[in-house]
């Protein structure tokens, strides 16, 4: 006979985007292709995190609030289904800022300072001393996005690895507090993808550097994004050997073309001598046409009724909303703040 009582409970996903400018190829490589199929699988919430996008964005609030709609019809057009995944808008959860507030009394200021992301990411911006006291808390954020959802699996890349050992440590303390386990710790899902270099080869790729190539470029976009594309610098003729390592064709033939033995021979070939650049950028454009045709075509489609895109985003919040609000009620429980 099975226990119920010590039945393990199936793991549940939270997974969610900035909303500061549509979604690129990066975002599919690294976490699209992975929600699709997690969706099948487990229990999935997909947070559009627009207050998240106003720690560094709040003097041009417009970038995440016109930029709202466009994040859903990417979702769609990759093959989220709302009928499988909730998706839903963090500023229209008041239990979430409701829960960063209670957890910020649990986290001192040394300790956000060295949080590793947080610091990398604030050198990498260059806030100096406009540091935004909201970018500085939100790991505390995020710690409110994950309990509130009792989310215990969370795909990230290896660099957020910090941020849910932070969660966990707020988390430990509330069960501290409550003398019995209220939360629940999470663990990562870390994806196998490679992060996705910018069309420049010098960093990753990001909506705001203009290295990206978004999931509704157009046909002349993508082709010019993949001329401009860094490759050997010392592939000067095609007769000569060229190096693929560094060499962002390559990569993005690795990450996106169907064939990997015919990846292979390519490279091989290029490696020899005897293949040039611009036979290399043009495989590489067929492939990424054909792979970004229907995604641009579905996705302005999408956008042409932002009516039921709004319908969508509303429907996946009110959903959200009973479930983030049940845990507010305990954590507040917790505090003795239940009073009526």
């Amino acid at each position: 006979m099975i226990n119920n009582h010590c039945a393990v409970q199936p793991d549940v996903v939270l997974t969610g985007d900035r909303a500061t400018g549509p979604l690129h190829l990066g975002h599919y490589v690294g976490s699209l292709k992975l929600r699709t199929r997690l969706q099948d699988e487990y229990e999935q919430t997909i947070l559009v995190a627009d207050m998240q996008g106003l720690t560094d964005n709040a003097n041009h609030p417009s970038k995440v609030s016109s930029n709202i709609l466009n994040v859903v019809a990417d979702y769609l057009a990759v093959g989220i289904d709302p009928s499988k995944t909730t998706i839903c808008l963090q500023s229209q959860l008041p239990a979430l800022a409701e829960l960063t507030m209670y957890y910020s009394n649990l986290v001192t200021i040394s300790r956000l300072e060295r949080n590793p992301t947080v610091k990398s990411e604030i050198q990498t911006k260059g806030f100096g001393r406009s540091l935004p006291a909201g970018f500085l808390t939100y790991p505390i954020s995020q710690a409110a996005d994950i309990t509130a959802f009792n989310a215990t699996l969370i795909p990230v890349g290896d660099d957020q690895l910090p941020m849910l050992e932070q969660t966990n440590e707020i988390v430990r303390k509330i069960n501290t507090l409550a003398g019995k386990p209220v939360l629940s710790e999470c663990r990562p899902l870390l994806s196998h993808a490679s992060r996705l270099p910018g069309t420049d080869g010098k960093n990753k790729m990001s909506k705001t550097t203009g290295n990206a190539i978004n999931l509704g470029a157009s046909e002349k976009e993508i082709r010019s994004a993949v001329k401009s594309m860094f490759t050997d610098p010392n592939h000067l003729r095609v007769e000569d050997p060229g190096t693929i390592e560094g060499n962002v064709v390559f990569t993005y033939l690795d990450a996106f073309h169907p064939d990997a033995s015919y990846v292979a021979d390519l490279k091989a070939h290029y490696q020899r001598g005897g293949l040039g650049d611009g036979t290399t950028k043009k495989i590489l454009e067929e492939c990424l046409q054909e792979l970004l045709r229907p995604i641009r075509e579905k996705r302005a489609e999408y956008l042409s009724d932002k009516g039921q895109l709004t319908d969508i985003l509303a429907k996946g919040t009110q959903v959200a909303r009973v479930k983030t609000e049940a845990v507010l009620f305990s954590v507040k429980d917790i505090f003795g703040l239940n009073l009526f």
